[in-house]
């Protein structure tokens, strides 16, 4: 037993061999009685009962001030009074409510028993760039951008119960690693159809909502400083189950993508039936430029010339052209970067497109944020163009026959040959490595 209760039991003893003494008659009061009745009786009242006060208050059990786990029973006497059982049943149903609202928040931010193991701290980074392909800083952007349309809609019939940036974290695990989405699953510690819905979620959010982040600079910038008039570069990036067109600036930006197609469309199908063929407005003399050797040449697209001889104009032009392809070159790299292209197998050919359209998306979104976690090396080698270059007259080209000869794209070319010579001339441009 503690001191303090011994020390209580001892004064509540003492003050009551006080009140029995009490009890019996005192002697008769003089003035000179060394006793004082009045002041006895005062000293024993005040001394019951503070005494029994003090008693009953050290012998109940402390109370704690928080309760987060069932405590254990007392297994003293003095808690089976009537007040204490009063007393615990009120602190076993305040428990219960504060249980309850504690799984209430675990639920809620793991959603339906998930761990959250995005990192919360912006200091380091690196694991953003690693498990995201983008920067911290970047994530919270995005998580701030698409938080009130990522968290709005949940599947028929099953909520998830996850916050805007978990959402976030889920899609961008899978289109940043390719990871499947039992993987994701498991790592974010959430139901399989939480993370594919999560993904798919995300790409129809930017594909529908933010296209604006695919479209053309009012003021552009020219693929080559000496070629003012060069505006952008065409190519076709081929995936495993999928094609897709890809137009770039000179800051590696893509300014449109025509995806949807199969791999085995070449790159005059898939431009003549691309919404930029369709709708292209150029000022005059503006033009860009086709990678590949399969495009026509049109007017406002410069191809290479086929079969060109050493030393010649058409190399030069060659050399000119295969520089101004270098942005969309690395721009398609950066795609290939996001592990989901790869993974389009699993998906329908509608979501398959989605995907490609969201990691443009998210390209333009991190360049223009100053963030190249996610761009692709500079390939300095310049591998030589897919199925050859293009031949002078565009009827020689299989599969280009119905595109014919135009008369003002090939004046076009021959002005911009002569000006690839000055330049090599003067030291301002390198030949073509693939002669």
């Amino acid at each position: 037993m503690e001191p303090r209760v011994i020390a209580a039991l001892v004064a509540s003893l003492v003050s009551q061999a006080l009140l029995f003494l009490h009890l019996f008659p005192p002697p008769p009061f003089t003035p000179n009685s060394s006793s004082f009745p009045p002041l006895l009786l005062l000293l024993l009242h005040h001394l019951s009962s503070s005494q029994i006060a003090t008693t009953t208050t050290d012998l109940l059990p402390p109370t704690p001030t928080i309760r987060k786990r069932k405590r254990e029973q007392s297994s003293s006497s003095e808690s089976s009074s009537s007040s204490s059982e009063e007393e615990g049943r009120e602190e076993e149903e305040e428990e219960e409510e504060e249980e309850e609202e504690e799984e209430g928040r675990e639920e809620e931010e793991v959603g339906g028993g998930g761990m959250l193991i995005i990192p919360t701290t912006t200091t380091n980074p690196d694991p953003y760039k690693h498990t995201f392909l983008m920067s911290s800083s970047t994530f919270e952007w995005l998580s701030g951008l698409l938080d009130p349309l990522l968290d709005c809609r949940d599947p028929a019939g099953s909520p998830l119960r996850l916050p805007g940036p978990t959402r976030l974290a889920v899609a961008l695990s899978r289109i940043s690693s390719g990871a499947s989405y039992p993987e994701i699953a498991l790592r974010f510690s959430v139901p399989l159809p939480a993370a594919r819905f999560c993904a798919r979620h995300l790409c129809r959010v930017l594909t529908t909502n933010f296209r604006f982040f695919l479209s053309f600079p009012t003021d552009p910038t020219p693929l080559h400083p000496h070629f003012p008039s060069s505006r952008a570069a065409l190519a076709l990036a081929r995936f495993s189950t999928s094609s897709a067109q890809v137009l770039a600036d000179a800051s590696y930006r893509i300014l449109s993508i025509s995806a949807g197609f199969g791999p085995d469309w070449t790159d005059a199908d898939v431009l003549k039936r691309s919404s930029l063929y369709q709708n292209l407005q150029l000022g005059t003399g503006e033009f860009f430029v086709g990678d590949g050797g399969r495009y026509p040449l049109l007017p406002w697209l410069m191809v290479p010339f086929g079969d060109a001889a050493p030393g010649s104009l058409e190399e030069d032009f060659n050399a000119a052209h295969r520089e101004m392809c270098r942005p969309v070159r690395r721009a398609v790299s950066s795609l290939r970067g996001w592990g989901v292209m790869g993974r389009l197998a699993e998906e329908d050919g509608k979501m398959a497109a989605a995907c490609i359209g969201t990691c443009a998306i998210l390209h333009n979104v991190l360049l223009m944020r100053g963030d190249h976690s996610a761009l692709a090396a500079e390939d300095g080698d310049d591998d030589c163009n897919d199925g050859g270059g293009g031949g002078e007259e565009v009827g020689e080209r299989e599969g280009l026959e119905e595109w014919g000869v135009d008369r003002k794209a090939t004046v076009l070319r021959s002005m911009l040959a002569v000006k690839a010579r000055e330049l090599r001339l003067a030291g301002l441009l390198g030949r073509s490595r693939c002669q």
